[in-house]
């Protein structure tokens, strides 16, 4: 058993950078299509990004998925991506709030933007995942969520495509878990 498989959380966070679509996709093509809650996913992309990345998770036909929109309250077996060029933000109301502020980590949507956000709104009821990437964007973020009671998980580096922010997450958030992402699959689906 997973530490927190019992608990009863109320959404999942993910963040990825390089190699990030692959990762992605082993996820959620995975998925249960039964999985009951909201999926908030920050992919770095270009500034000049369509919206290819949620078409194409959503063609696995799994769970839907959808570019979150401003004031949308993020409903329960939804994936929601943060659109090029965006922050995404969770509200105190529970709603999502695109804003274009600095880049952090030289990234615009941000990983750690949305994890602080949302360990702040959903505390111990939140799921933080780190995937693979290029640089140390999530890693504060998914510390935040760690200090707020959260459940932490952080992809195996030797199997991502690109080390740096999983390795960078395990140094600086401690994650209660670190998993392939096949294991991250399983343990998403055992919450159903």
């Amino acid at each position: 058993m997973f530490v927190g498989e019992e608990k009863g959380y109320q959404a999942v966070v993910i963040g990825s950078s390089a190699g990030g679509l692959h990762a992605l996709k082993t996820i959620f093509e995975s998925l249960d299509g039964k999985f009951p809650l909201p999926v908030i996913v920050v992919q770095h992309m270009s500034p000049d990004a369509d919206d290819y990345l949620a078409t194409f998770l959503n063609s696995m036909k799994k769970i839907r998925v959808k570019e979150a929109d401003e004031k949308e309250i993020p409903k329960a077996g939804v994936a929601y991506i943060a659109p090029p060029n965006y922050h995404l933000l969770m509200e105190h109301d529970g709603s999502f709030t695109l804003t274009i502020g600095e880049r952090v980590n030289y990234a615009r949507p941000s990983v750690d933007v949305l994890f602080e956000t949302a360990a702040e709104f959903y505390g111990e009821d939140l799921i933080g995942i780190i995937l693979t990437g290029a640089n140390n964007d999530g890693s504060l973020g998914l510390k935040k969520i760690k200090e707020h009671g959260g459940l932490t998980i952080v992809q195996d580096p030797n199997e991502a495509e690109s080390d740096t922010m999983p390795r960078t997450a395990l140094e600086m958030a401690k994650p209660d878990h670190v998993l392939t992402l096949k294991e991250i699959a399983n343990f998403l689906n055992s919450l159903i």
